[in-house]
């Protein structure tokens, strides 16, 4: 374990929850996407409220490092998986003895369930649950193994958090927990650093005023995100009217995606940079925003693109997209893998000339509202572990 920075907290405000010592976050790692954006948002926010924050990462790698705010304090607990962190997380929490401790991703909450067992300290631990877990579990014997290691360790944990309700819902019927301990917070997204960001300009050929609209997907190239579906069902509108198709991420489905690029003759209209440093700029400048995912836990970059003021088209996804579009008010939603579907409503988005003000709906996924909820959770009485055993039928 190592501490790789140690800075003075800021004074703290005479208005924050209770009187606190530490609050600890633990995650994997700062690689990735979704979850660990949050994981480094929240921290920054309870940084900037005064609170002295520990960010505990089984390994200390991943390009939100340099995002962490500089009065949160990063621990390296230096282990290879997430598994061998367990004794550094026990030794971490014995020495430091954090009010509280918020963990991420099932893996992880399976180590911080078992670590605060173990380290035999009053810390308050509150663990999240990111995606939807009935279809994002690997089907083999790892996957069918670990709902039943969750309901097991997860009534160990004073609260568990979901990212929307199609997590909570499907959290509770997947690991048998009675639903009613399940808390959904919306995930922080829209800050003042998003906004600052969207502004600024682009240089890219495809983003002049006289060039063809751009149609924008966002994500890791996986099977999650069903980037397949958008180039097809691109294809289908670029053989209608002029549009180009531009996809920023990067992940192990690249070659295969560039395939079927060359294969359906897209290649001048499709492109696939790679990761960029600055997504909201280009979300700012697309033309439409497509959101494609096969399952999600909440949607992060749907609600990003919304706050960029760009018109929005969703898979209805489980889990999030339903819940962020209020049931398509404010986007249109296809059925997951409709490829005629989604073309249509990329098409029928690209000719309207007057959209619903999706970036006030993004404003309501603000990063204050998200630490309110997860700080009230965090520092609040426990919830007796005898209510979780009536709950699981126990």
């Amino acid at each position: 374990m190592q501490v790789l920075r140690s800075m003075p907290a800021r004074h703290a405000s005479p208005n924050r929850v209770g009187s606190v010592g530490r609050v600890a976050l633990y995650l994997p790692s700062l690689v990735g996407g979704g979850a660990e954006r949050v994981m480094m948002l929240l921290a920054n926010g309870f940084a900037e409220r005064g609170y002295m924050v520990d960010l505990v990462l089984a390994k200390a790698e991943g390009p939100y490092l340099k995002q962490v705010d500089t009065f949160a304090r990063i621990v390296d607990l230096k282990s290879r998986h997430v598994i061998l962190s367990l004794p550094g997380l026990v030794s971490y929490l014995r020495r430091e003895r954090p009010t509280a401790l918020l963990s991420a991703l099932n893996h992880a909450n399976v180590i911080a369930c078992l670590a605060r067992r173990l380290a035999r300290v009053p810390t308050r631990l509150v663990i999240s649950e990111h995606t939807t877990l009935s279809v994002s579990r690997p089907q083999n014997a790892r996957g069918h193994l670990v709902p039943w290691v969750m309901r097991w360790m997860y009534p160990w944990a004073d609260a568990v958090v979901a990212i929307s309700q199609g997590v909570a819902d499907d959290l509770a019927r997947t690991i048998g927990i009675s639903a009613e301990w399940v808390k959904v917070i919306y995930n922080p997204v829209v800050n003042d650093e998003l906004l600052a960001k969207a502004q600024e300009p682009i240089d890219h050929s495809w983003f002049r005023n006289d060039a063809p609209p751009v149609v924008l997907g966002v994500g890791r190239l996986t099977e999650a995100k069903d980037f397949p579906i958008l180039i097809r069902a691109f294809a289908r509108v670029r053989a209608q009217r002029q549009a180009r198709l531009m996809i920023l991420g990067e992940g192990g489905l690249r070659p295969q995606l560039e395939a079927l690029v060359r294969q359906l003759g897209l290649k001048d209209d499709v492109a696939l940079p790679g990761f960029v440093a600055n997504a909201f700029a280009y979300m700012a400048h697309a033309a439409v925003f497509v959101f494609s995912s096969r399952w999600e836990g909440f949607g992060n970059v749907l609600v990003e693109a919304m706050a960029c003021g760009t018109p929005v088209v969703s898979t209805d996804c489980p889990s999030g997209p339903r819940e962020i579009l209020e049931d398509g008010r404010w986007g249109r939603l296809v059925p997951v893998g409709d490829v005629d579907g989604l073309a249509g409503a990329m098409a029928a988005t690209l000719e309207e000339t007057e959209y619903p003000d999706v970036a006030a709906r993004a404003g309501e996924f603000n990063v204050d509202r998200a630490m309110d909820g997860y700080l009230n959770l965090m520092l609040q009485a426990a919830a007796p572990e005898e209510a979780w055993t009536r709950g699981n039928g126990a």
